[in-house]
């Protein structure tokens, strides 16, 4: 007790629940099935060096570093000094998660992504902003994240080692595409101005209904980096057509729709094709939604 007493000694106890909020998001992602070529409750997907328990091994490393997110931006500090601070907490995170993970990248987007909408949520709670002031807050927090980190860079990317470049860094120097930078920099545009709206739009279904339907929905649209990397441009293309094709049947309201999906998910991982990227959104989309009613309860209480 004496230890539970002292961590909230030391953070604000929003700090505390918005991390609570954002785990619990991360856990709701993974047990979201079928889910094509995904890690899941009842599947590995496309991966065989992962598996459920990976990724809850990997969600209890996330708790100290979104605590510390949220505690950031619930602070005086300008936006720019809140995402300077956090970038380097998410470093720590990730050496954290690789620890429990034996090497694994099983968050490392979702740790990005999440920590962003920690600080934001903190933020506004800080300054008294309401929910709907977070996709501005995002972007000033992301301002000249792609010039910094991409455009400026790209002939040092030319003339580098590609082994020694990210992800995000060799899709950018190949296909200018800029990823989930691009998406914090425009503040969520996927989740703000789609994924959440369907995610809300689906509250009759069951919750495992539910995240399936909005995952879908959003491969719909998404420039999905991980399939990129992986598997070009044309599969990236193909995946959002077969996700289209889902909605249009219904999706998970419909036999045919769940047909679909269900051969979805038994071609995804047989080709090893992972919408991670669709993932990490989907995790975001279900923070934001339990962030909002959050925030709406303590503005009743206010």
């Amino acid at each position: 007790m004496a230890e539970t007493n002292n961590l909230k000694q030391c953070f604000n106890q929003h700090s505390i629940n918005l991390a609570s909020l954002a785990v619990q998001a991360v856990l709701y992602e993974v047990s979201c099935h079928p889910s094509p070529g995904l890690v899941s409750i009842v599947s590995s997907g496309a991966h065989k060096d992962m598996d459920y328990f990976t990724f809850l091994d990997s969600a209890v490393a996330l708790i100290q570093p979104l605590i510390q997110c949220a505690e950031a931006g619930f602070s005086s500090y300008l936006p720019q000094q809140i995402f300077k601070e956090i970038r380097l907490i998410g470093q720590l995170g990730e050496q954290e998660m690789f620890a429990k993970t034996t090497g694994i990248n099983t968050h490392k987007g979702m740790l990005f992504l999440l920590g962003i909408c920690c600080a934001a949520g903190g933020k506004a709670l800080y300054s008294g902003s309401h929910f709907s002031s977070l996709p501005t807050i995002i972007r000033d927090m992301t301002w000249g994240l792609v010039e910094r980190e991409l455009s400026s860079r790209y002939n040092e990317f030319k003339n580098a080692d590609e082994f020694s470049l990210t992800y995000g860094e060799k899709l950018f120097l190949h296909h200018r595409v800029e990823g989930i930078r691009g998406e914090v920099q425009r503040g969520l545009p996927t989740v703000f101005g789609i994924s959440l709206e369907f995610y809300k739009a689906s509250q009759g279904l069951s919750k495992r209904q539910r995240l399936v339907q909005t995952l879908v929905a959003i491969m719909q649209s998404c420039e999905d980096s991980n399939i990129l990397h992986r598997h070009g441009f044309e599969t990236l293309r193909e995946v959002q057509e077969r996700a289209k094709r889902v909605i249009f049947l219904g999706g998970v309201e419909t036999l045919q729709g769940m047909k679909e999906i269900e051969a979805m998910d038994r071609d995804f991982s047989i080709r090893k094709i992972s919408p991670g990227g669709s993932a990490d959104l989907l995790g975001v989309t279900v923070f934001l939604q339990l962030l909002e009613d959050y925030m709406k309860k303590i503005e009743v209480g206010d």
